[in-house]
């Protein structure tokens, strides 16, 4: 059987930044990166880049740290242009490589099953994969360590509807958006079923080439999250900017903002009635702003695209305007028409709506989501708890990797509404049902499961499989910072693997006491989302806009390296963090583990 030092499961944007920070700290070791599809990049490999795709990041926040993306060379404006998606692409392809791990990838090669060997002291995981060429003749290698970076828009969710057998026109997911672009120079009608940016950019691709689109929004479920301009405010903020922004940071309700060093301002702006109408008030101003630059308010049918939440329960749902033409002037003028309604059922050729509306449509996407856990195998059976992945309900309670989870997440229940009592106040939806028990919905391919429980969202939260510090996962959360995130994530990963960590907790796991406060911290961050976001985050998958910052900082301080990166108290505060802010993060962790040895 082949033996790897280290085996990463996919080449998204997490995966080669997991895959390129190992090698930095392993040049010598056994390195190889297993990816399903034909190419890189994960959702902007080119097989996924669909019409009109952009980043929602303008220029100049959507780079690794260590290697910047020029403008001359794209020929786009810092600060001013959002990235198309074939420029993405081929800055992935550049960054592989850049850093020699291009030739590292298996391609058309899928990890099936991941199996954990517990016979042995060192631990490691035997993989069975399986070649596209090789269907059915699956092999076997050995992995010391993994890394799994399959994400999160890997398995759709596509709903499967009432006549659906009779419809005679295409119904997809937006993940084959790429696969059916024909159909917006060949269809007479679309439409657009679900909510999220996907549905944004797919009703606006059809209705700018011209395609009448029918805009189908749930009014059971929980409607269409907040979309914005890049810049807010009279003075046009960068939004992405003000989201890192220590200051800003402070005004979000975190749970584990308060060990950033600033600790009393968070606990007199969310624990205190003054502090907490000031809070209202900073969050009403930046929603009637949106509101306003958007104009969702001057014209019924832009009305209908409102979000139903409010703005500071919203994560990464939040998204950016960054379309050619004004998306709403195709709203107004009839393009897009949007039915806030349930489909309850189809026919030849047509869409029927439960408020009796029936129109025609010559092609659908359908979009309900993504499987969350990621898509192998673990063995042995039940090991999924242990790991601190989605796994099957049982008796209606989390199923723990120990019998204390319920208590524990009571305790932390009751620990963050006492910290952060604006948190009881949550959205209502009133006329929520779930899309499995919506009338005209027959079947779904979604997994009721469990929420994540990862260490840190990164690794493993049981002592046992602390202890062998083996695995680890990468890319299973959503933030506005993603490659940076990747960047100092995949650095933390390589130090966790070594048990190089200042705060280890493969050591923690050995002490009883020290490993009860690290479990129910886990706990702790983990269930924050269901209170935090829970719409984005709840039991899915951890997801955070405004506390990205806070949570760069918490794995720099496991690493042992500076968490405060500006000049000056001023700067820290008032001056917004980007991807320069961590360039160097390698350069300091190698330099902190030079010192160590020679003090060794």
């Amino acid at each position: 059987m082949e033996r790897l030092d280290c085996a990463v499961i996919g080449s998204g944007v997490y995966g080669l930044a997991a895959a390129k920070q190992y090698q930095a700290t392993h040049p010598d070791e056994k390195l190889v990166i297993y990816e399903s599809r034909p190419c890189l990049g994960g959702t902007w490999s080119e097989e996924r880049l669909y019409p009109n795709l952009k980043t929602n990041n303008l220029l100049g926040t959507f780079e690794y740290p260590d290697f910047p993306l020029d403008p001359a060379a794209v020929n786009l404006r810092p600060a001013k242009d959002h990235i198309p998606g074939e420029t993405a692409n081929a800055y992935f392809k550049a960054y592989a490589r850049r850093f020699g791990i291009d030739g590292l990838i298996q391609f058309n090669t899928k990890v099936i099953v991941a199996e954990h060997q517990e016979d042995t002291a060192e631990g490691g995981w035997v993989l069975t994969i399986e070649k596209t060429e090789e269907l059915n003749t699956p092999s076997k290698v050995f992995a010391r360590r993994l890394v799994v970076a399959t994400g999160l828009t890997t398995d759709p969710i596509l709903p499967t509807f009432d006549g659906q057998d009779t419809f005679g026109a295409p119904i997809f997911h937006a993940k084959d958006f790429s696969q059916y672009a024909d159909t917006l120079k060949t269809a007479k009608s679309a439409t657009v079923y679900g909510v999220g940016k996907y549905a944004w950019d797919v009703a606006y691709s059809y209705a700018a080439a011209g395609v009448p689109v029918n805009w189908v929004i749930r009014a059971s479920g929980h409607g269409l999250g907040w979309v914005t301009t890049p810049r807010v405010s009279p003075f046009k903020l960068w939004l992405e900017k003000l989201a890192h922004t220590r200051l800003m940071t402070w005004f979000s309700p975190s749970i584990w903002s308060e060990s950033d060093g600033f600790g009393w301002i968070q606990r007199f702006l969310h624990r205190t009635w003054l502090g907490q109408l000031i809070v209202i008030a900073v969050w009403k101003i930046i929603s009637s702003d949106v509101i306003e630059l958007c104009g969702f308010d001057k014209h019924p049918e832009t009305a209908k695209l409102k979000a139903w939440i409010p703005l500071m329960y919203t994560a990464t749902s939040l998204s950016m305007l960054n379309y050619e033409t004004d998306m709403f002037e195709l709203v107004r003028s009839g393009v897009i028409k949007v039915h806030v309604s349930e489909i309850e059922k189809l026919s030849p050729g047509e869409v029927h709506l439960s408020d009796g509306t029936t129109f025609k449509s010559d092609v659908m996407m359908a979009y309900a989501g993504w499987q969350q856990s990621p898509p192998v195998k673990f063995l042995p059976e039940g090991i999924e708890a242990e790991l601190g992945l989605p796994h099957s309900r049982t008796d209606g309670e989390w199923d723990p990797d120990t019998g204390k989870q319920a208590q524990l997440i009571k305790r932390a229940d009751d620990e963050i509404l006492t910290k952060l009592p604006m948190l009881k106040d949550q959205p209502q939806f009133p006329n929520y049902v779930p899309i499995t028990k919506q009338g005209g919905v027959v079947t779904m391919n979604a997994k009721p499961q469990t929420g994540y429980m990862l260490y840190r969202f990164l690794a493993p939260q049981s002592a046992r499989l602390l202890r062998y510090h083996d695995i680890a996962f990468t890319g299973l959360m959503y933030n506005l910072s993603t490659l940076t995130t990747a960047h100092v994530s995949g650095l933390w990963i390589s130090a966790f693997l070594d048990g190089k960590l200042d705060n280890n907790p493969s050591d923690i796991a050995a002490d009883e006491d020290a490993y009860n406060k690290l479990q129910y911290q886990n706990v702790l961050y983990n269930r924050f989302g269901h209170w935090r976001h829970p719409i984005d985050w709840n039991n899915k998958s951890p997801c955070f806009v405004f506390d990205t910052v806070t949570y760069i900082s918490m794995l720099l301080r496991d690493l042992g390296l500076e968490t405060y990166r500006k000049s000056s108290l001023f700067r820290e505060i008032f001056s917004a963090y980007g991807v320069e802010n961590y360039r160097n993060v390698n350069e300091e962790w190698a330099a902190a583990q030079a010192s160590k040895a020679k003090k060794d």
